[in-house]
C-alpha cells in the first residue's frame, strides 16, 4: 500500500486508505493541511459540521491545488441537526461550506439526541434524509461514527442502505474487536479516528521498544497495526513533520507476534469518554 492506495466499500466506492482528521483537539493547522494534500499526497480529508472549520478545510484544499475530483472528502452531521429535513439541510450548509457539490462520504456523527429522548425515532429520520441525499448522488457513500452493535441493531431496523463505514475511536488501547467484527460481517468498514490514542501512544514503552525495532517512530506503529487490522484511519497532527512522518507506514510490516502483543493493550469500552492520562501504562 502507498497513501494513495484506497479500501474498497461495500458499494465499490474506493475510500483511501490513510487520510487526515481535522478535529477541534489540538486546534486546526492550516499549514499542516496544505502540506498534506500537496506534499505528501494525502487524498482523505476528513471534517464535520461540529468542528466549525469546513470552510478552513476548503481555503486548505484550494491552496493545495489538488482538483476535487482526486479528493475524497468526509463530513458529518451533527445531532443537534438531526431530523429528516434538518439533516437535510445541514447537509446543505456543510456542501457550502467546504465548497463542493458532493461528499465523498456523510456520516450521523453521534448515535445521540440533543435531549436524551426519541433518540432511536431520531436518527432513523436523520438516516431515512441520508439515504435519499445518497439516492440523488449528493453523497457517495453514507456511514455513522461512534455507533455502537446495539446503535447498528437499532438502526438495522429501519435502513434500506446499509451503512458503508462506521467511524470509531480506534488505537492501542481502545480495540473494540467485537463491534470491528460485527462491522466486518455487515460490509461495514471501519475508519479508526484517534491512533494515537490523542498523544499518548507515543509515551507507552511497549511502543518505544517495537518502534525501536522496526527503526520507526511510535505513531508509525501505532498507524500501521491500525492499517494491518484492515481499518482506514484519519491521523490528525498539526506539524508538518508529523503528518509527513503519519504517511510513511506503507513500506514496512508488523509481525503476527507484534501484532498480538498490540492487540492486548486495550481498554474494553471504547465508546465511553476515557481520560487517558489515568490509565496505567505499565501493564505489559
Amino acid at each position: 500500500m502507498e497513501v494513495s492506495e484506497c479500501f474498497t466499500l461495500s458499494n465499490g466506492v474506493k475510500i483511501p486508505s490513510l487520510g487526515i482528521g481535522s478535529s477541534p483537539f489540538g486546534g486546526y493547522s492550516h499549514e499542516a493541511m496544505v502540506h498534506a494534500l500537496k506534499h505528501c499526497k494525502v487524498r482523505h480529508v476528513d471534517t464535520a459540521r461540529k468542528y466549525n472549520n469546513e470552510h478552513l478545510v476548503a481555503k486548505s484544499i484550494q491552496e493545495s491545488g489538488v482538483v476535487r475530483g482526486d479528493l475524497f472528502i468526509t463530513s458529518k452531521a451533527w445531532p443537534t441537526d438531526y431530523g429528516y429535513e434538518s439533516t437535510k439541510q445541514a447537509f446543505r450548509e456543510s456542501l457550502q461550506q467546504t465548497q463542493v457539490d458532493y461528499f465523498d462520504l456523510y456520516l450521523l456523527h453521534w448515535p445521540m439526541s440533543p435531549d436524551g429522548t426519541n433518540t432511536k425515532k431520531l436518527i432513523s429520520e436523520s438516516w431515512r434524509a441520508l439515504e435519499e441525499l445518497y439516492a440523488q448522488g449528493l453523497c457517495k457513500s453514507i456511514g455513522v461514527s461512534n455507533f455502537k452493535i446495539s446503535d447498528l441493531e437499532n438502526l438495522k431496523e429501519t435502513w434500506t442502505v446499509i451503512p458503508q463505514v462506521n467511524q470509531i475511536e480506534v488505537h492501542v488501547f481502545n480495540y473494540p474487536k467485537e463491534l470491528i467484527d460485527y462491522c466486518n460481517g455487515l460490509g461495514i468498514q471501519i475508519v479508526a479516528y484517534s491512533p494515537m490514542g490523542k498523544g499518548k501512544v507515543l509515551d507507552y514503552h511497549v511502543i518505544i521498544k517495537m518502534a525501536g525495532k522496526y527503526g520507526r517512530t511510535c505513531s508509525q506503529v501505532a498507524n500501521r497495526w491500525v492499517l494491518q487490522h484492515g481499518l482506514a484511519t484519519i491521523p490528525k497532527s498539526t506539524k508538518c513533520s508529523r503528518v509527513k512522518e503519519n504517511c510513511k507506514v506503507f513500506d514496512f510490516t508488523l509481525s503476527d507476534e507484534d501484532m498480538e502483543t498490540l492487540d492486548q493493550i486495550h481498554i474494553t469500552d471504547y465508546h465511553c469518554v476515557v481520560d487517558l492520562s489515568t490509565v496505567r501504562f505499565d501493564r505489559l
